[in-house]
């Protein structure tokens, strides 16, 4: 079982990938296989709108990473995506790998079937994390893939997404930021229920 975390920060190694890992850890404690991609180590062009996936499952852009990038998607059984929020959205990188995937979807849902998560942060406590975890999440709908969420079936009620954040409090007309987005106790905890959620329905599926 192979579960493939794509991180699209543009800054490698940061919060949003201490999410994923946190996601991945999860998962391989229970016996999954895990990698985090960072998009900032890939050169992927921009799509160009040729429309030659419209007739066949291929891209006419065949001299960046995105060929690379395409196999592990293909080879993964799941899939995690984790963007912080640029303006109520995500970002540029991740975008652009959205678009980019797009052969792999219009003649033949190719990625259908797999499990997929999604996760997301931002500085402020209403940051625009939700409209941001809603467009991962669709996207991963459309591909035909079975989105979980954070919900533990047998816990209270908290969110039934990852929507991280730096801000920790306010008081006396100032806020208080954490250092991480890890040390946020709820965040966390998504994170690792996601990985195990996966991990379960992955099985499930798998029969």
């Amino acid at each position: 079982m192979k579960i493939l975390a794509i991180n699209g920060s543009h800054r490698k190694g940061k919060n949003t990938a201490a999410l994923l890992r946190t996601v991945l850890e999860e998962a391989a404690a229970q016996g999954a296989t895990t990698e985090l991609l960072e998009l900032t180590d890939y050169n992927i062009k921009l799509c160009t709108s040729c429309n030659k996936c419209l007739g066949k499952p291929q891209c006419s852009i065949t001299d960046d990473d995105m060929v690379i990038v395409g196999e592990k998607l293909l080879a993964a059984e799941g899939i995690v995506l984790g963007s912080p929020v640029y303006w109520s959205n995500v970002t540029t990188l991740m975008k652009n790998f959205m678009d980019r995937t797009r052969y792999l979807h219009m003649t033949q849902n190719l990625l259908a079937g797999k499990v997929g998560a999604a996760i997301t942060n931002a500085g402020l406590r209403h940051g625009g994390q939700e409209p941001t975890l809603r467009i991962m999440d669709y996207f991963m709908q459309a591909h035909g893939i079975h989105v979980v969420d954070s919900r533990d079936p047998a816990g209270p009620l908290t969110y039934a997404g990852v929507t991280g954040s730096l801000m920790e409090d306010f008081k006396e007309d100032k806020v208080i930021w954490r250092r991480n987005a890890t040390d946020d106790e709820l965040t966390v905890a998504s994170c690792k229920q996601i990985g195990r959620t996966m991990v379960k329905l992955i099985q499930q599926l798998n029969g």
